[in-house]
């Protein structure tokens, strides 16, 4: 089993166990994960384990590839074209 790291790296802030949504891009494709991290306790700064960025990885190659077939679709997302000042 891998270990999340006590100390923030950052700010010196305790670590803790938690599980958080990462936001996975892949070309046009985003997918919302629930993944365990480490969370600094003092900074917030999010840290995962190297089997879960792997994991991370894998699911965002297969968004650029548009395999999405394991996904449950939870909306669509639209870009606006005009730059708002």
């Amino acid at each position: 089993m891998e270990r999340i790291i006590p100390v923030c790296p950052h700010c010196g802030g305790e670590v803790i166990k938690k599980k958080v949504e990462k936001l996975v891009k892949g070309g046009c494709n985003a997918a919302v994960l629930t993944v365990e991290a480490g969370v600094c306790t003092k900074c917030g700064e999010r840290y995962y384990t190297k089997g879960t960025h792997e994991k991370m990885k894998k699911i965002r190659k297969e968004l650029e590839k548009g395999f999405t077939k394991d996904l449950r679709l939870i909306g669509h997302t639209y870009a606006y074209e005009e730059l708002i000042a």
